[in-house]
């Protein structure tokens, strides 16, 4: 069984855009998929998940819109973030 703790190949694709975009001085292999991205995880602000928002969009096509109600979900941890780019990706 693997380890629910290891990143998958999208997720290591979208840890490296976050780490990139915001200039994050850890390694993106190391961030652990069900790690919060808020906090105690990754320790992102608000500003710093606008600015997920955009890469992701860019990169992916998924429109992540501020006024979403599943917002909290979508931006838990980074197997939550990359679940959902993964059902909505256009590009």
């Amino acid at each position: 069984m693997p380890d629910s703790n290891l990143q998958s190949s999208p997720e290591n694709a979208l840890a490296e855009l976050i780490v990139t975009t915001l200039n994050l001085e850890v390694e993106p292999s190391t961030i652990d998929p069900m790690a919060p991205l808020y906090d105690e995880g990754l320790g992102l602000d608000s500003i710093d998940v606008l600015e997920i928002a955009l890469a992701v969009s860019k990169t992916y096509g998924v429109k992540l819109r501020s006024d979403d109600k599943n917002n909290v979900a979508i931006f838990t941890c980074l197997r939550s973030l990359s679940d959902y780019i993964q059902q909505h990706r256009t590009t």
